[in-house]
């Protein structure tokens, strides 16, 4: 299958349709499979977790099947999506949905001892990084300008529709037969492979075996581009904070509920306070990139981003369950209406080279501050009431997503960063410096990617005078 050429950028009046996107049957392909392996996943999830239960009745053994697929990312989810960069995006996508299919077939034999449940679940899980972050970087190159936010925001949706429906179906399947639900999930990563294998093109890998230098290096250089850029340090930095204060009422839900039902069963108190901000994220990111334009979309993301720790901060007033989770959509509401804007910002300004292993630099970071912002606001808990904390944590948010509303770059900023990245997207993947560039000149390569990245929207500009 050749790799076809995205249509042109929809028109700056409004926003991108629905069907232009998935007119691109790349896309239609990437995402139909992102769903499948997604769902499949939560349901392997909560299989897993009731599997271990009920061979060892140990609630600490359950709770570790259901953390270890958290694992990669912690331990090396850069280092692995950097594996992504090397080669063939089709390839690295396929690759991991077989090794993952094959994978839990193994887990889904009967009699299996635990340790080896959590080894393979653990080994099933460190192929996320790279099939994530080779998704992650195919995507900008099926889909242009508008339809890459709206695109991006349909996957965002998507994959909190499929973590509600994952884990209701695979709690369900797994009441029944926790065997059939891993061989659910094994079929879905069947399908998956199916799907991109004849649904998306087979382009060359974005980095060169002559531009490869040692595996540790080039992941540093992706923490570099990143950190090193001011554009994409302020993209990260947003998100971060984000994630920081969105996820606390889902972390802290099942001791909200106990202690708080309000009148509720605990148990549906808990499920209506985890499934609110999922539900939010997925109503925002559908109106949002449907009602509003490229431009107000833009506009609109630094009052949405402080607005999503502040949609938190009446929890002070310590209302019911029901109240909770309305805070608790309105916060999801407000993130999705930024985040994909956010996301389609920085993988514009990532030169095709770095996209996959910035994609696991983000990753890696979204899941350590989530996973320490639940432990902290835990902790906190222990001492203080949940209202307290979360209330007080989200107020924290409200100051510094305000501070990083007041220094976030300006739209030239932003588009003299989006104009280099294109530029070098067509030189070779090397490193980060410039040096690996062709006709670098000793300025370029004494000031960093920066600087030559300025300096070749100068050129860009002057030769357009002429």
């Amino acid at each position: 299958m050749e790799a076809t050429v995205p249509d042109e950028r929809p028109s700056p009046e409004g926003p991108a349709t629905f069907r232009e996107v998935f007119a691109q049957r790349e896309y239609a392909a990437v995402f139909s499979a992102s769903a499948l392996s997604w769902i499949g996943d939560y349901v392997a999830k909560a299989a897993v977790t009731l599997l271990v239960y009920e061979e060892t009745r140990s609630v600490a053994l359950s709770a570790a099947a259901f953390a270890v697929s958290y694992l990669p990312w912690l331990v090396g989810g850069p280092l692995l999506a950097t594996l992504a960069e090397r080669h063939r995006y089709r390839q690295v996508m396929m690759i991991c949905d077989l090794v993952r299919m094959v994978l839990m077939v193994g887990i889904a034999i009967p009699g299996m001892p635990v340790p080896a449940i959590l080894a393979l679940l653990f080994a099933t899980t460190l192929a996320n990084p790279p099939s994530q972050a080779a998704k992650s970087a195919l995507i900008p190159l099926i889909l242009t300008g508008d339809r890459l936010v709206v695109g991006l925001s349909m996957i965002s949706s998507v994959g909190q529709a499929a973590q509600v429906v994952g884990y209701l179906a695979g709690a369900a399947i797994a009441a029944f037969d926790p065997t059939a639900a891993l061989l659910v999930n094994a079929a879905t990563f069947a399908l998956s492979a199916a799907l991109v294998r004849f649904g998306v093109a087979d382009r060359p890998p974005a980095m060169t075996a002559a531009h490869r230098s040692h595996l540790l290096r080039e992941t540093a250089q992706g923490f570099q581009i990143v950190f090193g850029t001011p554009v994409l340090r302020a993209i990260a930095l947003l998100v971060f904070a984000a994630m920081l204060f969105s996820v606390v009422p889902e972390g802290l839900a099942a001791a909200w509920a106990s202690e708080r039902a309000g009148g509720l069963d605990a148990g549906a108190a808990q499920a209506i306070i985890m499934a609110a901000n999922p539900v939010g994220f997925i109503l925002g990111g559908l109106i949002v990139s449907r009602a509003f334009g490229p431009d107000r979309r833009l506009s609109l993301m630094r009052p949405l981003a402080v607005l999503s720790p502040l949609a938190l901060v009446p929890a002070l007033l310590d209302p019911p369950p029901l109240v909770v989770a309305l805070l608790a959509a309105a916060c999801g509401f407000a993130v999705a209406g930024m985040l994909p804007v956010a996301n389609g910002l920085f993988v514009r300004a990532l030169p095709d080279g770095f996209r996959a292993r910035a994609f696991g630099v983000m990753a890696t970071g979204v899941q350590v501050i989530q996973g320490m912002a639940v432990l902290v606001t835990g902790l906190l808990a222990e001492r203080y009431s949940i209202p307290l904390v979360v209330g007080v944590w989200s107020a924290v948010g409200v100051l510094l997503m305000a501070v990083a509303a007041l220094y976030w770059p300006s739209r030239p900023t932003i588009e003299a960063a989006i104009m280099a990245a294109e530029q070098q997207s067509g030189a070779p993947a090397g490193p980060v410096r410039p040096s690996a560039a062709r006709g670098a000149s000793d300025d370029e390569r004494a000031d960093g990617p920066e600087r030559r990245w300025a300096v070749a929207r100068s050129r860009r500009d002057t030769s357009g005078s002429r």
